[in-house]
């Protein structure tokens, strides 16, 4: 089944629709909560949720949008209800140094952890995935300038976390 059909099928699919999206998506899914918990174990229980969430609530699903982003909205909110009941803090070196796909060095990964899981979310899939704010103001249910704002705080706040630890990023701590 091609990429583009899957979202047309999946509303009315079975399991074998299920089985495509996962081969598709659940690899970046899988990122995509590993990097807002910061836990591996968690992040596939996350992504099992959303699978099973999606399956359950396909009939739902409408076939005009996009299914990735579909599943990244029930990804996140997986996400965010894992560390709820968790209800404490992460530890900073909770993400392994090794086996790092994204490529984030370690003591940018600290940093990030310091910010609100949200705002960890935000900058990941503006960042790394390069999702527009029109796209991620569909995903969070906010509008793209709230998102936008809310994004340059959290990256001036990151930048300052990291001037604090490290001089050379002091320069981008300073507002441009």
């Amino acid at each position: 089944m091609e990429e583009e059909n899957i979202g047309k099928n999946f509303a009315n699919g079975g399991e074998a629709e299920l089985e495509t999206a996962m081969e598709l998506y659940g690899h970046a899914l899988l990122k995509y909560c590993h990097n807002i918990i910061c836990d591996y174990h968690e992040a596939q229980d996350a992504v099992q949720i959303t699978f099973m969430k999606a399956y359950e609530k396909r009939s739902t699903f409408n076939s005009d949008m996009n299914l990735y982003a579909w599943l990244r909205k029930i990804a996140y909110n997986a996400c965010i209800d894992i560390l709820r009941g968790k209800k404490i803090r992460l530890p900073l070196d909770i993400w392994p140094k090794q086996n790092n796909e994204d490529h984030i060095p370690g003591h940018i990964r600290e940093a990030l952890l310091r910010l609100k899981e949200i705002d960890r979310a935000l900058v990941y899939g503006h960042v790394m995935e390069e999702i527009s704010f029109e796209e991620l103001a569909k995903l969070y249910g906010k509008t793209a300038a709230s998102l936008r704002k809310r994004y340059e705080r959290a990256r001036a706040k990151l930048a300052a976390i990291l001037a604090e630890d490290y001089p050379k990023y002091k320069h981008s701590a300073v507002k441009e």
